[in-house]
């Protein structure tokens, strides 16, 4: 049936409404608890099923080859160390399910891994660490040109440049992470390069020199918390061109490497708005931080905002600064079962203020510590959900089709076996 010129228009507006029904369809969140700018992101959501089933670099069974592909989701039989000699490139259209690991779980260890230039990727409960051995100028995580993807409880480290660098990418979140321990020359925490609509919620930004971030971008920082900046702490965009920075129940706090410098190198091309920020400077041991005022003493220099750009306080409840502090010490980074490396972070930041470091490269806090592996569950049919789950769910174990299906929440069964804690 043709289209009249008149309905054409009024059809490309219906279309171009952010919504989440598509055509009378409920379209679901990444996965509940998915928020900001990349919470629609559907990754590999009824696409074929790939099992890690090897800690090799590459070949069959291998993390770079599960990756290599779109329309994927990568559920891993193995717990451990996967090291990688070269930079890890990840295809569209993936889930990266970091949580269906066994025992330890994973952690990707010598380079970085690059979404760059691909679209609509979920990642959960994955470590990314890089190591002196890369390059000079690396990154550990690496999405440039990138659109639409969700980073969740992530744990983001030992980048040489910065551990963290976004450039020219849209609709990006990044939540639960834990972005430090940045290694020579530069000890950075993230390089945000002209991204539009980023997002980052409950992050713990530690023990780097400086970048907490570098926020050349459009952006919403939503109850992170920030703790043993070195230099610096959170960094504006400080160019010509405009940048938007809405700061929102953020936590700064000191460690014994900080200086007095948690938010500065602003610009009148920089547009601020901030409100229910906090700073404890006094490293005692105590929450006890201040309440910043919501005018220009966080980002002097700055336009000062006092209407968020990017932020829609409907769309996300925020939490107290306190509150989020609580919340980001419980279940930031790879938290299912945190590693050596992690925990050592949030023991930094529970002792508000004594502990933490910035280091020149990882061998200073041990390297990368060994995973213990555990009972991997039956999955007779090899869909990515054991059979015991499926009995219970009234599925069957010999049905790989299963995976696919969709259950009365609009997710997949595979989706609904992944979002269930396990």
């Amino acid at each position: 049936m043709a289209i009249s010129r008149f309905f054409l228009p009024v059809l490309l507006l219906f279309l171009s409404i952010p919504c989440v029904t598509v055509l009378g369809a409920d379209v679901p969140e990444a996965f509940p608890g998915a928020l900001g700018f990349g919470r629609y992101a559907t990754g590999g959501r009824g696409g074929q099923v790939y099992h890690v089933t090897t800690l090799n670099d590459s070949g069959p069974g291998s993390f770079r080859d599960a990756v290599s592909q779109p329309k994927r989701t990568v559920v891993f039989d193995v717990a451990g160390v996967i090291k990688i000699s070269s930079k890890v490139q990840v295809a569209s259209d993936i889930t990266i399910a970091g949580q269906s690991a066994p025992g330890e779980g994973v952690v990707v260890y010598g380079d970085g891994v690059t979404f760059s230039g691909s679209r609509n990727v979920i990642v959960r409960y994955m470590r990314f660490r890089g190591s002196i051995g890369m390059s000079r100028g690396s990154c550990t995580l690496i999405a440039d040109d990138a659109q639409q993807m969700i980073f969740d409880h992530v744990s983001v480290q030992w980048g040489r440049w910065d551990n963290l660098h976004i450039q020219n990418s849209k609709d990006i979140t990044m939540q639960h992470c834990i972005i430090g321990e940045a290694i020579e020359p530069q000890r950075f925490g993230a390089l945000l390069e002209r991204p539009d609509n980023l997002s980052f919620y409950y992050c713990l930004w530690i023990n780097n020199q400086s970048r907490n971030p570098k926020a050349k971008a459009r952006m919403e920082f939503v109850n992170n918390v920030l703790y043993n900046w070195g230099s610096n702490g959170f960094v504006g965009g400080h160019s010509a061109a405009a940048h938007y920075q809405d700061l929102v129940g953020n936590y700064f706090i000191a460690g014994p490497s900080s200086t007095g410098s948690y938010a500065s190198q602003f610009s009148e091309t920089d547009h601020v708005y901030h409100t229910g920020n906090y700073l404890d400077m006094n490293k005692n041991g105590m929450l006890d931080g201040v309440l910043i005022p919501d005018a220009d003493t966080l980002a002097r220099g700055a336009t000062f905002m006092t209407v968020p750009a990017v932020f829609d306080p409907a769309r996300t409840r925020v939490l107290p600064a306190s509150d989020a502090y609580d919340l980001v010490l419980r279940e930031a980074g790879a938290s299912k079962v945190r590693d050596a490396v992690d925990q050592r972070a949030v023991a930094h930041l529970g002792s508000l203020g004594f502990q933490g470091g910035i280091i020149m490269q990882e061998s200073e806090v041990g390297g990368q510590p060994e995973l213990q592996g555990g009972r991997v569950e039956a999955d007779a049919d090899r869909d990515g959900i054991p059979a015991a789950w499926e009995l219970k769910a009234g599925l069957s174990d010999q049905d790989p089709r299963d995976a696919a299906r969709v259950a009365a929440s609009g997710y997949t069964f595979l989706e609904e076996y992944l979002n269930s804690g396990l």
